[in-house]
């Protein structure tokens, strides 16, 4: 029978973190003469160009590219009175603001080294490789480097302006540009202004655009979003089907951000809240092209072939549609990110929606793995801000993207640089999801099962062949998860075929006789897994979205098949691939809702204050270890959504990892991690999936821990303990930072022993005893 999940309180005391020492290296210079000179001819070098060459800005300052020498940490360039750090761009390159006044102390403090060997600050300056401008090539954007500029005589161009932090100077800078764009022929469609994104669509010609990338206040020109999408028709009868219910008013809520929605779907009309348009001019919400429909379709019942075999369709959930994009590959005049948002802000004041699908790539904005911009920032902060969540797709490699013989270069092919995510897959803070092949005979084998008609490339629950792979910033887990997308098969002379290995979901074009479709893509995936969002989230009204996400992580593994083609020698190596690739894999739906007599999901939503420590003891029964050999699991998952930032390498303002601890008791494990002792007790490794090292880069972290016997120890005690060290950058390190810790304990070959009833029994036990505890205090 089915248990509601068993939330628990995490354990006294908090500790004040343990800090490690850092000794910082001896870059001393051995010739300082020689350095001074060398820093002084790279500095009137750059300073010279920077002058000549540079076009615009709202002000009189110079802009300044740092090198810094390798190896080192970015100096801190901002304690130089008149020098401001406008961006860290990589590891050894730093943007930065200089007055008069700034120059002239830097080349004093040059000076002072010269005469006494000293200066202020010195460290700084022995931090600095050489000087240099902004170069054109360094404000080209991807899709501009790879495609050139458009051959029409006009064309839409993007402009990522320096998102300068003091919101007078972001006022500023927006408007200085604006009225020079417009006094040099550029007619500006859109604007954007966020804390760390500023964005100007203008259109263009060959004779300005130029211009461009010489203004010193650009950071980036691109070419606007594209999209690239295939449909395929698949024929039915929705005669066969009674008709729909209405889901109750109470339902889970969905919010499908896309191409908008054919309402009158007989399938869906019956589920629909409300449907809205928010691309300008017309703000139409009718879906033109078929995709919001079909990625409807799948959010709203999450598998419709399953639905299709059942012979009836009984929505879950309510369905709310908002058109943001057009899909049609045509330049757009606004900005998607700005579409979004106002969608977003109207499902949740109006109808409390806070799971939003977002099935969307731009093909023009393939991650380099530096910074996250664009709309993957966007979807961060509104996560934070509005405590929403976003699903979003990896993105898709075009057919013509694949290698010539794909099954042979499947699937390294997919870890290549080209087959990295596209925006806004990298987004920290939303779920990302990839695609899984199911299937693997396409509709011409099945009707020839006599002959070879193709071979497919991927095998069941292996990655799909057209799915993008990560990691994001920092190296941080993504995709989040894998789910269904289809596959692809290959037979040399006729191409990539993908008839019959696909999804099925609502055909916009119901109205010809045909209510469904097939389709392929990370598009599809992404909903299935909204679908799971929504109604767990509908489960915890109060719980933040956080705990919907570090849920989901528990009860998601890496599929069998997955593991033995991309890491069968369990090395170090293939453990990479599969994080690149399926991410924590693919969530079990069985237990995901409900906890089962012997899958047990334990949460807690809480805050820790940086600097600090905080520990929770897991709670395991001795029949957990009752005799025999047999497969037990603890999984562990912790998610927050922490303020980021564009500007920096270090994208995330507040950083919160776990440890699984081995310990004697709470007093151990906390006099560990307290500061002022020698820090200790490593995590505890046994069985161990996810090591701490590769996981704590994300804003959602998990790792699972196998038990095939049980463990020595007479009683093993394990707790996880939760730690919080910010950013440098941090402004707001005396806010607490909320998130949600999982875990699930699992016993499945276990059917003497009802798991659920001995732990829920330890949990009141330990909630009786803190309670005690306190009222003795």
């Amino acid at each position: 029978m089915p248990y509601e999940h068993i939330k628990i309180s995490r354990d006294e005391p908090i500790r004040e973190r343990h800090p490690r020492t850092y000794i910082p290296p001896n870059i001393r210079p051995a010739d300082i003469p020689a350095f001074v000179t060398n820093m002084r001819a790279s500095l009137v070098q750059a300073k010279q160009q920077a002058l000549t060459e540079d076009v615009g800005g709202f002000d009189t300052r110079l802009l300044l590219k740092v090198n810094v020498r390798e190896g080192l940490m970015a100096p801190a360039l901002g304690d130089i009175p008149g020098i401001t750090i406008v961006s860290q761009e990589e590891k050894s390159v730093v943007l930065a603001f200089a007055t008069t006044v700034g120059l002239a102390e830097f080349e004093s403090r040059l000076v002072s080294l010269t005469q006494s060997g000293k200066a202020t600050r010195e460290a700084i300056l022995f931090a600095i490789q050489s000087f240099d401008r902004w170069t054109p090539e360094n404000r080209k954007g991807a899709a501009l480097v790879e495609h050139g500029l458009p051959t029409r005589p006009t064309f839409f161009l993007d402009v990522e302006l320096w998102p300068m932090e003091n919101p007078r100077e972001r006022t500023r800078i927006l408007a200085a540009f604006i009225s020079w764009a417009e006094a040099h022929g550029f007619v500006v469609s859109d604007q954007l202004s966020q804390l760390s994104l500023i964005l100007v669509r203008l259109r263009a010609n060959a004779t300005n655009a130029d211009l461009l990338l010489n203004h010193r206040d650009i950071r980036t020109v691109d070419l606007p979003p594209r999209m690239g999408l295939a449909f395929d028709l698949l024929t039915a009868d929705v005669n066969q089907f009674q008709l729909v219910p209405a889901p109750p008013d109470n339902a889970p809520r969905i919010a499908v951000l896309d191409s908008g929605i054919t309402a009158g779907h007989p399938l869906l009309s019956a589920a629909i809240g409300d449907a809205q348009g928010f691309v300008a001019p017309d703000r139409d919400a009718a879906d033109m092209a078929g995709h919001g429909t079909f990625v409807s379709g799948l959010a709203l019942y999450g598998d419709v072939a399953a639905q299709i075999k059942s012979g009836q369709f009984v929505p879950q959930l309510l369905l709310f549609s908002g058109r943001v994009f057009n899909d049609d590959d045509l330049d757009e005049t606004t900005f998607v990110e700005k579409s979004v948002e106002e969608a977003v802000r109207y499902f949740l004041q109006n109808y409390q929606c806070r799971v939003f699908n977002l099935s969307y790539g731009d093909m023009n904005k393939v991650y380099d793995g530096r910074h996250v911009r664009g709309l993957a920032y966007t979807l961060d902060r509104l996560s934070r801000e509005l405590g929403v969540l976003f699903v979003v797709p990896t993105g898709n490699l075009r057919d013509d993207q694949l290698p010539a013989d794909p099954i042979a270069g499947y699937p390294d092919y997919l870890l290549e640089p080209a087959s990295r995510m596209l925006d806004p897959a990298p987004a920290l803070n939303a779920i990302t999801v990839g695609g899984l092949a199911i299937l693997d005979a396409t509709a011409d084998a099945c009707r020839n099962e006599h002959t070879i008609e193709d071979v497919p490339i991927a095998k069941p629950l292996q990655p799909s062949p057209f799915t993008r792979s990560g990691m994001s910033v920092g190296d941080a887990v993504k995709p989040d998860f894998v789910e269904e997308a289809g596959n692809a098969a290959f037979k040399s002379g006729r191409g990539i075929r993908k008839q019959g290995l696909g999804l099925v979901s609502m055909n916009a074009g119901f109205a010809t006789g045909r209510p469904f479709r097939q389709d392929h893509g990370t598009s599809f995936a992404a909903p299935k897994v909204a679908h799971m969002a929504a109604r767990l989230a509908h489960q915890f009204p109060e719980g933040s979205v956080n705990l919907v996400r570090s849920i989901l992580a528990c009860h998601a593994a890496w599929p069998d098949a997955s593991v033995k083609l991309l890491n069968p020698t369990d090395k170090a190596p293939g453990r990479d691939k599969l994080m690149k690739l399926v991410g924590y894999g693919r969530i079990a739906k069985d237990a995901v809702f409900r906890s089962a007599p012997n899958v047990v999901t334990l949460y807690a939503d809480d805050r820790i204050e940086n600097n600090r420590t905080q520990f929770f003891e897991i709670p395991l029964p001795a029949e957990l270890w009752g005799r025999g050999k047999r497969h037990r699991q603890i999984a562990v998952a912790l998610a927050y959504s922490p303020e980021m930032r564009t500007t920096r390498l270090d994208y995330r303002h507040t950083k919160l990892t776990f440890k699984l601890i081995e310990a004697e008791s709470l007093e151990v494990v906390a006099d560990a991690f307290t500061k002022g002792r020698e820090e200790g007790l490593a995590e505890y490794r046994q069985g161990g999936v996810i090591s701490e090292t590769v996981r704590k880069a994300g804003t959602l972290q998990a790792s699972s821990w196998s038990f095939t016997l049980a463990p020595k120890a007479a009683s093993l005690r394990l707790f996880v303990v939760v730690t919080r060290q910010d950013s440098n950058w941090s402004m707001q390190q005396a806010a607490a930072e909320p998130y949600a810790l999982s875990i699930v304990i699992s016993d499945r070959e276990n059917e003497t022993v009802n798991l659920y009833e001995r732990v829920s029994a330890l949990v009141q036990a330990r909630a009786q005893t803190r309670e005690r505890a306190r009222a003795r205090a």
